[in-house]
Order: C-alpha cells, then sequence, then structure tokens
C-alpha cells in the first residue's frame, strides 16, 4: 500500500508540473497564431482523446488524418510528463517531415523570433507562475512563523562562521548593509548574498560595534554543509534513547529536551562535547518533558556517550506574521527569489566542482519520497513541495542545453546575432545527441537513487 500511495503522488506531482509547463507553451503557440498539433496529458501512444474532427476516439489516430488545424487533446499511455508538439518546430519528436513543404503561416519556423521566444520561455514563464501562487496562497493561508532573535546561540567547531571570527553571543545587526531584525533574514542573506558578494557582518559584541568580512568562497554550498551559526533559544531535542545505556537507566524518553548539565543551559552543538568530556565522571543532567522538569545523575561511559540521539529545536520566542492577501503576494515572490538562487547556486557548485552530484540530484524514486513525506504532513506541505520543485523543473529547461527549453533559446538566439537560422540537419544532431546525454544522465540519476534507497 505505501509503495502504490507513493507512486500515486509521484504521479500527481509529476503530473502537475508538466501539464502547466506545456500549457504554458500551448497558450503562447495559440496566441502567437501557431497551430498546436497534439497537447498530450503523458507521454508514449495516445490512448483516447478528443478534437475537433474525430471527436471523441480511442487509439491512435490514422497517420493520413487532417486535423486542418484543430488540436488533439489525448491521454498517452504512460502517465508522467506530457507534450505540446507545436505546428513547423524541430523538436525532441524528431518530426521533419514540415521541412518537405514551403514554411505556411501557422508555423513556428514562419513567425517572429520574439513570438518564438515567447513561445519556447511560456513553459518555464508557466512553472515559476505556479510557484509564486503556490507560496502567495500558502503565505496568505497560515502566514509566517518568525525567529525574533539575531543573538548567535552557538556557533559550530571548525566551520565557515568559527573560522572567520563569529562568536556565541554576538548580535548581527546586518548582513552587507542590509538591517536584520530576525533570524530566517539572517540564513536568507548568508544563502543569497555569497552567490554575488563577500559578506560583510556588522556585530554587536559585548556592548561594541565591530564587523566580521567573510570571503564568499568560504561560505559553504547550502546542500553539503550548514554555515555553522545557530540562534539563542536552541536545545537538545532527544529523538531517540538507548534504553540499556546509563540515559535509558535514568528515565530518558525521545521528546525530552536537554535544559542543563551541572547547572549550565546547553545547545544541541555543545551537549555532545560536553558528555564526551565528562566520560567516566558523573554529571547532573536536567531536562524537560513538556512543562515537567526533572533532573538526574548520570555518568557517562568510557567511550563518553549515554545512549541517547539528539536534534535541535528552537524553543526561544517566535510569532506569527499574517498577511492580507496582496500584503502576501511580495512575500510570496520573495520565496521564489530565494528558493532560485539557491538553486541556481548549486548549480554552479556543480559546475565548479565544489558539490557531489550525487548528492546534489534527486530522481524519481528521491521525488516520490518526497512527494509522499510531504502529503502525509498534510496539504499545505504537499503544495509547497510542488512549488519548490515547479521552480526547479523551470530553472533546469532554461538551461542552455540541447532537447531543452533553453537549448531552443540558443538557436534563436544564434539566428538573431549571425542572421541565419541553423540548418535543420545539425538541429537535428544536437538535439539528438542532446536527448541521449539527458537519458544517460537520467540513468545516473535513477541509478543513484537506487544506491541510495
Amino acid at each position: 500500500m505505501t509503495i502504490l500511495s507513493t507512486l500515486f503522488y509521484f504521479i500527481i506531482t509529476i503530473g502537475i508540473l508538466v501539464l502547466v509547463h506545456e500549457f504554458g507553451h500551448f497558450l503562447a503557440a495559440i496566441l502567437c497564431g501557431m497551430r498546436a498539433e497534439v497537447f498530450a496529458v503523458g507521454m508514449g501512444n495516445r490512448l483516447f482523446g478528443w478534437n475537433k474532427k474525430t471527436k471523441f476516439s480511442f487509439g491512435k489516430l490514422a497517420n493520413d488524418l487532417d486535423l486542418e488545424g484543430n488540436t488533439d487533446y489525448r491521454v498517452a499511455m504512460f502517465p508522467i510528463g506530457g507534450y505540446v508538439k507545436i505546428a513547423g518546430m524541430i523538436d525532441e519528436s524528431m518530426d521533419t517531415e514540415f521541412l518537405k513543404q514551403e514554411p505556411q503561416p501557422w508555423e513556428f519556423r514562419s513567425k517572429p523570433k520574439w513570438q518564438r521566444a515567447i513561445v519556447l520561455s511560456a513553459g518555464v514563464l508557466m512553472n515559476l507562475l505556479l510557484a509564486v501562487l503556490i507560496f502567495w496562497g500558502i503565505i496568505y493561508y497560515q502566514g509566517k512563523t518568525i525567529r525574533p532573535v539575531t543573538e548567535i546561540g552557538y556557533v559550530t567547531p571548525n566551520s565557515s562562521a568559527a573560522q572567520s571570527g563569529l562568536h556565541v553571543g554576538d548580535e548581527i545587526l546586518s548582513i552587507n548593509d542590509h538591517p536584520i531584525q530576525q533570524w530566517d533574514e539572517i540564513e536568507s542573506s548568508i544563502y543569497t548574498e555569497s552567490v554575488t558578494h563577500d559578506l560583510v557582518f556588522h556585530l554587536k559584541r559585548l556592548g561594541a560595534a565591530i564587523t566580521v568580512t567573510i570571503r564568499r568562497a568560504d561560505v559553504p554550498d547550502l546542500s553539503e554543509e550548514r554555515f555553522g551559526i545557530n540562534p539563542i533559544g536552541e536545545v537538545p531535542l532527544i529523538v531517540d534513547v538507548d534504553k540499556e545505556k546509563p540515559a535509558g537507566k535514568i528515565g530518558l524518553q525521545p521528546g525530552d529536551t536537554i535544559v542543563a548539565v551541572n547547572g549550565v543551559p546547553v545547545s544541541a552543538g555543545v551537549l555532545p562535547e560536553l558528555i564526551h568530556s565528562n566520560k567516566g565522571k558523573e554529571i547532573l543532567l536536567a531536562w524537560a518533558r513538556g512543562e515537567q522538569k526533572m533532573t538526574a545523575k548520570v555518568t557517562p561511559n568510557s567511550e563518553g556517550r549515554i545512549g541517547i540521539q539528539i536534534a535541535s529545536v528552537y524553543q526561544g520566542p517566535f510569532k506569527r506574521q499574517q498577511y492580507g492577501f496582496f500584503e502576501a503576494l511580495p512575500a510570496g515572490v520573495q520565496e521564489l527569489q530565494f528558493t532560485s538562487v539557491l538553486f541556481l547556486s548549486n548549480i554552479y557548485q556543480l559546475v565548479v566542482g565544489k558539490a557531489s552530484l550525487s548528492k546534489s540530484m534527486g530522481g524519481p524514486i528521491k521525488i516520490a519520497q518526497m512527494a509522499k513525506r510531504s502529503a502525509d504532513s498534510g496539504l499545505i506541505e504537499f503544495f509547497g513541495f510542488i512549488g519548490l520543485l515547479s521552480i526547479s523543473l523551470a530553472l533546469l529547461n532554461i538551461l542552455p542545453f540541447p532537447a531543452l527549453d533553453g537549448g531552443h533559446l540558443v538557436f534563436l538566439a544564434y539566428e538573431a546575432v549571425f542572421r541565419r537560422e541553423v540548418p535543420s540537419k545539425v538541429k537535428i544532431i544536437i538535439q539528438q545527441a542532446g536527448f541521449i546525454l539527458l537519458l544517460v544522465f537520467m540513468a545516473f540519476v535513477l541509478y543513484n537513487d537506487v544506491i541510495n534507497f
């Protein structure tokens, strides 16, 4: 049942994204006076469909059927993806029959360059628009939870933050002259500003104003590791307890939060090292279980462990910011901008060799798992995942690679600069090569999914 539900959510997710993308191409083509011969949901052979000429019908249409400019809206055999076939365009179908005739006024090839550019870009724009609409709706419906703190509560040892001179207790006033009022602004500023600029932190440390500059090259890729600072107010959350180890014997349970060790408040980053440094020595552990406070003495074993797994959970002050209908739109656009910058930054890190391809890319199995997980968390989380994936699909498609929308735009740019088209045979060869490379890449991503399943 789990496999079936995972497959179901995968089909729904990919179906929505591809349908929106292809509808963008379709709508732009129609508005520009081009004929869209096929609008298909799914890939492969035609199962059934409708057009003005044959009405509703099952199976494949006759090869010599002239639809007289009408579109065949069809459902294809494999319920993954979809496509639009625009008259007079060399696309992934590699259909070149139209080249044997003179260009017709309703064909893609006979239209002005600006119209062709709109049609090629429309799928990407529709995916970005979908993401904005989703984020807009989510933010309007539930608002945003804000952590109104700017003080550093923990600095990860040997991290970029530690090596750059940031300290526990530093209050961050601004980053690159952008005023900081809450912690989420810190995280977004670090990863958006470092794409193109060094980071200049203006801080208050022990009452004195200081400046710390961090080179953009020293900011780690988000997919690999964190920058290394956590807000004040984060505490260690116990996620697992070994009942045979010291922690289990004193009654610690998953869901408890560690409050202090020997009377000193601790963070999730400090706790493991603090326990390890007291191996064989008795320590006083204080923890909370809901409203109940507990204490007990425990002795870490010879390995410096007490038998717990922890995560970090924020328990500092927070507030929920609500947005009006129109106020939520700029916030949705901001989410789009932030996610796009992170995605493009990850692509850049892959190109320059600073990020691992196997760790950065996910294929159908990973997408299916994440779709199922987000759907299990609720409708809002599921749509949020679709929004993030829609941005990824849009930005991948606009990359200047053969067989992608960006590859078609490269052909168009060549034509605009050199005032002549790329020969059809060359286009086909390049498209075929690109398609083969995409298949190889997809096979690698699928293999990567399987071995990490």
